[in-house]
């Protein structure tokens, strides 16, 4: 269960018990309301003893401090304050909601010597810490002692800033993005047991709560739209497909709207060409992108984002039974182009070409941008520090890769070329859905390159950086809701009216 913090600012805070967080510059100069929360100095002095610099992100905890009105100090070192960048902001929240977890209150000074503190920064803080709070325990019947305290309570969080009322404003816009990007790590961490195709597009329809206007297409209306593509994945299943529209209308009538598409592949068993059997588990994380476009689509909701946007979402499940696609087999996509089968573990592209060629044909997007935990192959080239960034536009590129760097959801710009494109080539079809071993990430683009025609496109492959990414200070979840940030930058950077 996530902690709950009920946080708020404030020009100026008295401090009686709980826990005090300040900041300490490596210089050795303390934030504001040091010469309340420590008057007799006791931070220096352990300081001293525990040999502690204020390096970037490190941390000092001291409990019971001799002369302070705080039960429990805790210091967290800037390093160089001139040096800290937006996304900082939001590390260091994380490093003071992993302090506060099961305390009742606490009261944070961020105003730091040196640092640009405004309502962009104290905000980022607060979103740092709401992310970083987020836990998925749900099917554990014993928690912990901290999290046993920690339920069903909220933590009374007092951000203490020069500029409280900005931060203000700007703090329901950071709850916005947190909502986004948690709803985006439920839906990865679910069991597969509990989250199939209807289930997870019940979970899309919750967002008409917010204004979005969602429509479900079932199976029946999905052969009449010739998707063949997609349907050939889910035949295998007794869980029937379903592809979620979700429409934001936040900008003008007569605005063209952007576009993101996820792949929601719930449960990826590999199909006949089955997977082996180590690690399959982590096959319920094959839907990350669907998780992302949905959680993006509750943060523009959620914000009143200025701007027209379109999710879709392609939901089935890969199972080998009798009904199942065969390697060798060809189906026929909604774009009339034919597809062989060389392998049914490469299902994620099937199911992303029709939900490309359908949000393209219906409402002729400024931009389609499509997200999926396509291929292994991209972590074997980019680990799980960037997600592979794939796309024929260079302008988009150009305007991906700055919202990943802004919020250190980091992208790489792969290359695409003809000599890629010929190896998806196929004998008896227009062609195959896997190239081969060989740049496996980069034919699996250009498969869906296929799909686009001419409307500026990226995929973003994020197999290493949706689930099972290294833990840090704003993600304890395996599932991390990578995407959400980054897109929700994007539009706020370039596309808002």
């Amino acid at each position: 269960m996530s902690v709950k913090f009920d946080i708020s600012f404030a020009k100026s805070a008295k401090i009686s018990g709980g826990l005090t967080v300040l900041l300490k510059a490596g210089d050795g100069e303390l934030a504001a309301g040091a010469e309340i929360a420590d008057p007799a100095g006791v931070i220096a002095k352990a300081s001293k003893i525990a040999k502690f610099s204020a390096k970037a992100m490190s941390a000092l905890d001291l409990v019971a401090p001799e002369g302070s009105p705080a039960d429990r100090l805790f210091v967290i070192g800037l390093g160089k304050p001139q040096d800290l960048v937006a996304h900082d902001w939001l590390k260091l929240g994380g490093i003071a909601a992993g302090k506060i977890k099961g305390a009742d209150k606490a009261t944070i000074f961020i105003d730091a010597p040196g640092a640009a503190i405004d309502a962009k920064a104290a905000s980022g803080f607060a979103l740092g810490m709401l992310m970083r709070a987020y836990a998925f325990d749900n099917y554990k019947t014993k928690k912990s002692d901290e999290d046993d305290k920690a339920n069903g309570k909220s933590a009374k969080v007092t951000i203490v800033t020069a500029d409280a009322s900005g931060a203000k404003k700007a703090l329901a816009d950071a709850e916005a993005v947190a909502e986004g990007v948690n709803l985006a790590r439920d839906l990865v961490n679910e069991p597969p047991n509990v989250l199939g195709p209807v289930e997870f597009a019940a979970k899309a329809k919750e967002l008409e709560k917010l204004g979005v206007e969602v429509e479900i297409l079932t199976e029946r209306e999905m052969k009449r739209l010739g998707m063949g593509a997609l349907l050939g994945v889910a035949q295998g299943s007794v869980r029937p497909p379903r592809l979620a529209i979700m429409h934001w209308k936040g900008g003008k009538a007569k605005d063209r709207p952007i576009a993101f598409i996820g792949k929601g592949v719930v449960f990826d068993t590999g199909g006949i060409s089955i997977k082996p059997a180590a690690g399959m588990e982590d096959m319920k994380g094959d839907m990350g992108g669907a998780a992302a476009v949905t959680g993006l689509m509750h943060v523009l909701a959620a914000r009143k984002a200025e701007v027209n946007a379109v999710g879709i979402i392609g939901l089935v499940e890969n199972m080998p039974d009798g009904n199942a696609q065969r390697p060798g087999d060809i189906v026929t996509s909604m774009s009339g182009q034919t597809i062989e089968i060389i392998n049914t573990d490469a299902e994620g592209r099937l199911v992303l070409c029709d939900a490309l060629w359908y949000c393209n044909d219906r409402f002729k997007p400024r931009f389609m941008i499509n997200l999926a935990t396509l291929t292994g192959a991209i972590m074997v080239a980019l680990g799980n520090v960037h997600a592979g960034l794939f796309s024929n536009d260079d302008t988009l590129s150009a305007q991906l890769t700055s919202a990943g760097l802004a919020t250190n959801e980091k992208l790489w710009r792969m290359p695409l070329g003809r000599d890629y494109d010929k190896m998806i080539d196929s004998k008896f079809a227009d062609m195959k859905n896997t190239g081969g071993r060989y740049a496996g990430s980069i034919t699996a683009a250009h498969f869906l390159k296929r799909f686009v025609q001419e409307t500026p496109w990226a995929h973003l492959d994020i197999a290493g950086t949706a689930l099972g990414s290294p833990q840090d200070e704003i993600n304890q979840s395996w599932g991390s809701g990578f995407g959400v940030r980054l897109l929700d930058q994007l539009v706020r950077d370039h596309y808002e009216a």
